[in-house]
């Protein structure tokens, strides 16, 4: 049994995809694989699964030597467990930059390609045989697209995207801003989480010029719920950098309405990371970075100290 999964802290894209792959490969290619998590997903990723009415994939906490595998939505080892290299991967699906690091067993087959949502990738690649395809599988891949496009707003949205969200709204019948809207709520309900489970809840790791940082994003359409944490956000920033090993947390609330991030600076570390990165005064415990909107194209590529 191939056991398809994506990154720690499950997203939509990350909860969504591992599903649409693992029907894939059982359904059409007549290639027993379970879709599973490394993790609790977030709470838009669990909307999207009760509305589509698609039970949640099980956890998955161990992972033994020789089990065959796909990855879908990272090639980061950072993102995935520890055995991973130990494992018999058999494909990456995937739409963000080559880190490198994984080790496989033999050649196997890796689709990389420019878009904004692994779902995406693999409506093209699934092609005729989306016709095919369960009502639940078309409502995941148009959920998966409209969250890591933010609704279109996101700078890595592509004119693929647009075409192939609207081709499976129209499929489904579905008013795609409707579907969004409430996507969005459901992620920006932050009321049942520790300032803790906030920082991690859409978080990655990244060194850089010697630092550990991990970078987290909250994408929200009602940022002053966000703010209003501020000072036990950051006071948890702390803890939770030496929890998880790292230098820094840095935090990016994305208010998805509004298209701009609000940066907490809760030491001069994190102030000069504002500074060298994105060129604004960094005086205050906070900045807003207006036009931020995507942590892959906007946020790690200009981070220096």
């Amino acid at each position: 049994m191939i056991k398809v999964f994506g990154h720690f802290s499950p997203d939509t894209d990350s909860t969504g995809s591992p599903l649409i792959w693992a029907w894939y490969l059982s359904q059409v290619q007549d290639t027993p694989a379970q879709a599973v998590l490394l993790g609790q997903p977030n709470s838009e990723a669990k909307f999207v699964l009760d509305h589509w009415g698609v039970d949640q994939p099980e956890i998955m906490t161990d992972l033994p030597a020789g089990t065959p595998v796909v990855i879908v939505d990272t090639n980061n080892p950072a993102e995935l467990p520890a055995t991973i290299n130990d494992a018999d991967i058999r494909a990456i699906i995937d739409h963000h930059k080559l880190v490198g690091g994984l080790e496989t067993k033999g050649p196997i087959d890796i689709t990389m390609r420019p878009l904004a949502c692994t779902a995406t990738i693999m409506y093209e690649l699934i092609g005729k045989h989306m016709a095919q395809a369960p009502r639940a599988i078309k409502g995941l891949m148009l959920s998966c697209i409209l969250s890591d496009t933010l609704e279109f707003r996101s700078p890595t949205t592509t004119q693929t995207d647009r075409a192939i969200a609207h081709a499976l709204a129209d499929d489904l019948g579905v008013d795609m801003a409707e579907l969004a809207s409430a996507m969005f709520a459901a992620k920006s309900d932050v009321s049942g989480f520790s300032d803790a489970e906030l920082l991690r809840m859409d978080s990655k790791n990244f060194d850089v010029d010697g630092k550990k940082f991990r970078v987290s994003v909250l994408e929200t359409t009602a940022p002053a719920q966000v703010l209003a944490r501020k000072d036990s956000l950051m006071a948890s920033m702390e803890t939770v950098a030496r929890e998880d090993g790292a230098d820094q947390v840095l935090l990016f609330i994305v208010d998805i309405l509004n298209e701009e991030a609000t940066l907490l600076l809760p030491n001069e570390l994190t102030r000069r990371v504002a500074q060298k990165s994105f060129g604004v005064d960094a005086t205050g415990d906070s900045v807003v970075l207006p036009g931020v909107m995507s942590r892959k194209k906007q946020i790690i590529p200009v981070l220096a100290l």
